[in-house]
């Protein structure tokens, strides 16, 4: 037996803010708004295992199934933290109008809560949020959060959900190394995610190198946060929503790929980076357009 160990979600730096035009800088720099005449996701469903969700935010009312409370089933998965509503508007908010809109406005998004109201959650309950997903048909998973330890327990989990045709995607953690990448991003059966800025470089907190699978913004994002308020949060927990929110809108076109496949079709659509020395070896960034023309080609 291993130790069930606590696991959080990546720690980040965040301020409280008003929302200027609805449209953040990353869905922008990721060029999904280029992809919404084809596609916005409809009906992908994203998982996101972290602290629940806010079910009164206006710009995820209609985006939202009921999910799991893992911490308290009898309750619905509620947000008492924030990470997970800032996590699900990134994907998947849908109100242009008036508020912000996500990647993929219209994915489903399943708040698996497993993070107390600290950003907490033993590594049991991840892999009964894991577990949930596949038997419920979940098509994406979203973990924006990370160990260091390695667990056979949550590799089992991670690789059963692949093989299952479910794409996991996680975040590379906040730790600013090079070749370091936190668990379960470190997993191959995983997309790992590390953060840009504006400026299309690797941020300074982004764990970076040959572990990362490609990079998204995760520098000053803005996304919904409780009681209908919005905040800008930086992490490469904030990179990981956008990779999930792009592969709903490949799905939505695409149902039947595979997580190889997806990961083949990100790897061969990256963006470069603007400080990549080496730009054939380097991971880039995501770019959405340049994915579903890769996705055609497949």
């Amino acid at each position: 037996m291993e130790k069930d160990c606590l696991i959080s979600v990546n720690p980040s730096s965040q301020k409280s803010l008003a929302l200027d035009n609805g449209m953040p800088w990353g869905v922008q720099q990721i060029k999904a708004p280029q992809a919404w005449g084809v596609t916005t996701g409809h009906r992908v469903k994203v998982g996101v295992i972290d602290t629940g969700i806010d079910f009164n935010h206006p710009d995820l009312r209609h985006s939202l199934l009921r999910g799991i409370n893992l911490l308290n089933r009898s309750k619905m998965p509620y947000d008492d933290n924030g990470h997970g509503t800032h996590i699900a508007g990134t994907i998947a908010a849908a109100n242009g109008m008036h508020g912000m809109i996500g990647v993929a406005p219209r994915a489903l998004i399943a708040p698996v809560k497993a993070f107390d109201h600290n950003g907490s959650a033993f590594v049991s309950d991840i892999i009964l949020g894991i577990e949930w997903c596949v038997r419920n048909g979940i098509d994406v998973i979203n973990m924006s959060f990370g160990m260091k330890n390695r667990s056979k327990a949550l590799l089992g989990a991670v690789t059963n959900a692949y093989n299952s045709g479910v794409i996991i995607v996680a975040s590379s953690g906040n730790d600013g190394k090079l070749r370091s990448v936190d668990y379960p991003a470190r997993y191959p059966q995983t997309i790992s995610v590390g953060a840009t800025n504006r400026s299309r470089r690797v941020a300074p907190f982004s764990n970076r190198g040959a572990h990362i699978d490609i990079y998204a913004p995760g520098e000053k994002i803005t996304s919904a946060w409780l009681r209908g308020n919005y905040n800008e949060m930086s992490g490469t927990s904030m990179a990981t929503s956008h990779v999930s929110g792009a592969i709903a809108l490949l799905l939505s076109l695409y149902p039947h790929l595979t997580p190889a496949e997806i990961k083949l079709i990100m790897k061969r659509s990256m963006q470069p980076l603007r400080n990549a020395k080496n730009r054939r070896s380097s991971t880039g960034e995501l770019d959405i357009v340049r994915m579903l023309q890769a996705a055609e080609k497949l």
